[in-house]
């Protein structure tokens, strides 16, 4: 199938600009973008799609085996950029995303020029001398609580995961994302999301890649930015004011001036 459209993708921006090429994480789709994407489409060819489950995409076109792992998605990635041409793209992934950029990177150096991961995590239960915020048992009961009841699950842990207590509807808004993912879908993705262990694929990142860290995020502490920076070799590390896992809703202003300055230094535009 058409990759432009089993990800449902969208292209706005000049033709002849530099990529910019922003994907959702886990229970979103790429509406989650809307307060981020749009400041850049004056300089650049701004592109959003939806994985694999989410959205728009064609759930006819599923492949259970493909996506039992990251490097599907980054496979999608890849045809995307492949469909379009897409040369010197700034890949920009939030949460789970982050970790697909990697692959994507690592597979097709060529295609890329910079990455930008906004709440990312290479493994999100603790390790010997390595912080992921959840034991082993947490992430087990978590997976468990979302087969049983997905819907239930969505409903109380998307306000906790977007955090800003005192904006609920950002909750309410991440809430209705999860629950318009195919459950079936979202289970499978869950598993491959917590359980998996980016962590080795980080130091074969050849290009300059900026690090946005919220504060008090209980999906991905500040441990785990510091370590992704120390990780991938020309990696800087942005502390955000925003709080919790979501600043492309929650902060999308202060989202975007961490993003500007970096794109101008080290992935400049070729108009």
């Amino acid at each position: 199938m058409d990759a432009l459209a089993r990800n449902n993708v969208s292209v706005t921006g000049p033709a002849d600009a530099q990529p910019l090429l922003f994907v959702h994480g886990f229970g979103c789709d790429q509406n989650m973008w809307r307060y981020v994407a749009p400041a850049f489409t004056a300089d650049y060819r701004v592109v959003t799609f939806d994985l694999m489950g989410a959205g728009g995409s064609d759930l006819s076109d599923y492949d259970p085996e493909r996506y039992s792992t990251l490097q599907g998605y980054a496979e999608d990635v890849l045809a995307v950029c492949e469909a379009l041409d897409l040369q010197d793209v700034v890949f920009v992934g939030h949460s789970v995303a982050a970790m697909i950029g990697v692959r994507a990177v690592t597979t097709a150096p060529e295609r890329f020029a910079a990455m930008v991961m906004v709440s990312p995590s290479p493994r999100y239960i603790d390790d010997d001398g390595y912080v992921g915020g959840f034991s082993e048992q947490d992430i087990h009961e978590l997976l468990d609580s979302l087969d049983s009841n997905y819907l239930g699950w969505s409903s109380a842990m998307a306000p906790v995961i977007m955090g800003n207590e005192d904006r609920p509807e950002l909750g309410q808004e991440l809430t209705a994302s999860f629950c318009r993912t195919d459950p079936e879908i979202a289970r499978k993705f869950a598993r491959v999301t917590f359980l998996s262990d980016s962590r080795d694929d980080l130091p074969a990142v050849s290009v300059p890649t900026l690090v946005l860290q919220c504060t008090n995020d209980v999906i991905a502490p500040v441990q785990v930015g510091e370590f992704v920076r120390d990780a991938v070799p020309h990696a800087t590390l942005t502390m955000l004011e925003a709080t919790g896992h979501c600043p492309n809703l929650s902060a999308p202003r202060e989202t975007v001036a961490a993003i500007e300055p970096f794109l101008r230094t080290q992935a400049p535009t070729r108009r």
